[in-house]
């Protein structure tokens, strides 16, 4: 794989079809390998949070989720392919499991979403099978007892695919944790996917997608959880923008 460089982060610059193809080729090395899909609030984050850049550094496949990465990066390092978010890599992954015979376990997102999502995909990609669907308290991590149980639940499934729903740097940091313990072939942070696969949010058109606009229709989405994402914290990215302006 081609690594390029693109501001705090180590980025794998692929097509969508290569980028499954790796992902097919991580669940049959089975080495409990971890995919991250970044975007410009992760890099923002990345920049202030030790665990995360701790969990970023264990990632096997790290794949740009924003346009202004790919149209930047020729700026900082190198030429990134392409935008593969994890809202588009997620179905594929779907269907590589299906046609593949790979058990997918659903985790996160709010009480009732990661069901609904998994009946979606079961019902647009045929044989996936979803072994598992899990929305633990929003609190869990705090509390001992909850995270053995929802660690039990994912081991007992024994799933190949272990897709996680709880925003950054949450998943990751979880993922980062306890894959060895869970001994996941592949475990990837999906954020607001499993939403989006279960028809609860819409997606941005293509055009706006294309556009590097999917914040924006975000945003008119839900304006009060958004605006404190992109506004008030995301401005810093033009900050990272100088300071590895020597990239260029």
């Amino acid at each position: 794989m081609s690594k390029v460089r693109f501001l705090n982060v180590m980025i794998d610059s692929l097509f969508m079809d290569e980028a499954i193809a790796v992902a097919d080729e991580l669940v049959k090395k089975r080495n409990n390998s971890f995919i991250v899909t970044p975007n410009v609030d992760h890099l923002v984050l990345l920049e202030s949070n030790q665990e995360l850049r701790d969990a970023y550094s264990k990632a096997d496949l790290v794949l740009a989720d924003g346009m202004p990465i790919v149209w930047l990066s020729k700026y900082y390092g190198g030429v990134i392919k392409e935008k593969i978010s994890g809202s588009d890599f997620l179905p594929k992954l779907c269907e590589l499991s299906a046609q593949r015979g790979y058990k997918v376990f659903f985790l996160g997102a709010a009480p009732g979403v990661a069901e609904k999502a998994a009946e979606n995909m079961r019902q647009q990609y045929e044989g996936l099978q979803v072994v598992g669907c899990l929305s633990p308290d929003f609190d869990f991590e705090t509390d001992p007892q909850k995270i053995e149980k929802v660690l039990e639940q994912i081991k007992a499934a024994k799933p190949d695919i272990l897709v996680v729903a709880f925003g950054c740097p949450k998943q990751e940091v979880f993922i980062s944790k306890y894959k060895d313990v869970l001994n996941v072939p592949v475990c990837i942070g999906v954020g607001a996917s499993l939403d989006f696969a279960a028809g609860l949010k819409k997606r941005a058109p293509k055009w706006m997608s294309d556009y590097g606009l999917e914040w924006f229709f975000r945003m008119w989405q839900e304006p009060g959880r958004m605006f404190k994402r992109y506004v008030l914290r995301d401005w810093r990215f033009l900050k990272l923008l100088w300071k590895y302006r020597k990239q260029k």
